[in-house]
C-alpha cells in the first residue's frame, strides 16, 4: 500500500522549530508499505524553522498574529495532489499540528491547550476520501 506520511515522523527536520519527531515504528511501516513523505508547511512555501502557528477557526495564525492560512491551504492542496499522483490509499500525519493534526489540535491561544479539530491538510485529505491516521494509531495500522 502507498501511504502519505508526515516527513517529520521519518526523521526529516522540517518541523516549525527545525527539529523532527521520528516515530520508532516508521521503519517497520516502511518495510511493509511504500511511504511518500510530505511536509505541507514547506510545500505551502513556509520556511524551516518558522514561527509556531495554531488554528483559530478557519484561519491559521502565528504567535505574533501573522495570518499564514494561505500557505497552509496551498500546502494542503499540494499534499492532496501528491497523494493522488502517487496513488496513496491512506495518510499517517503528525498529531496536534495545525496542518497535519487529526482529531485534536492546539486551540489557537498558544497556551498548550488542546481542543477537538483537524489541521488544514488532515481536513482536506479526509474530505476527499483519504483515510487519515495520527501517529499514535501507527501500531494499530500495522496490524
Amino acid at each position: 500500500m502507498r501511504i502519505l506520511i508526515s516527513a517529520c515522523l521519518l526523521g526529516c527536520r522540517c518541523r516549525y522549530d527545525g527539529a523532527s519527531k521520528p516515530h520508532p515504528l516508521a521503519g517497520v511501516l516502511a518495510r511493509h508499505h511504500t511511504l511518500i513523505p510530505v511536509c505541507p508547511e514547506q510545500l505551502g512555501g513556509l520556511s524551516t524553522p518558522r514561527p509556531p502557528a495554531e488554528r483559530r477557526g478557519d484561519r491559521v495564525v502565528t504567535r505574533e498574529g501573522q495570518d499564514v492560512t494561505e500557505q497552509y491551504r496551498r500546502g494542503a492542496e499540494e499534499a492532496l495532489r501528491l497523494c493522488h499522483l502517487m496513488g496513496c490509499e491512506a495518510a499517517i500525519l503528525k498529531e496536534r499540528s495545525p496542518s497535519c493534526g487529526c482529531g485534536s489540535i492546539y486551540d489557537g491561544t498558544f497556551s498548550g491547550r488542546m481542543h477537538p479539530g483537524d489541521g488544514v491538510t488532515a481536513e482536506l485529505l479526509a474530505r476527499c476520501g483519504i483515510p487519515v491516521y495520527g501517529e499514535t494509531k501507527l501500531e494499530k495500522f500495522l496490524k
